[in-house]
């Protein structure tokens, strides 16, 4: 019984689309927002900006810094 649901699922871990995304036939793409002087590309709406996903900086820490003391870090009771 297994081995059925197993193979029944097969088919729909394979249907991943490798092609360019593109609207839906009869859609077109957002309007342009205001101020921008035109439309923004697929490309453009699917790459996040940098403040939703922001760089790692590679400043090490060279010296320790020594804490703050911090008001919640209370004891297990």
């Amino acid at each position: 019984m297994r081995a059925l649901w197993l193979l029944a699922a097969l088919p729909l871990a394979a249907c991943g689309s490798t092609q360019a995304l593109k609207p839906a036939p009869g859609q077109a793409l957002p309007v342009a927002p205001y101020g921008a002087p035109q439309r923004p590309a697929v490309s453009g709406l699917l790459t996040p900006s940098v403040q939703a996903r922001p760089q790692r900086t590679g400043e090490v820490l060279r010296n320790s810094q020594k804490r703050e003391p911090d008001p919640f870090d209370l004891p297990p009771r």
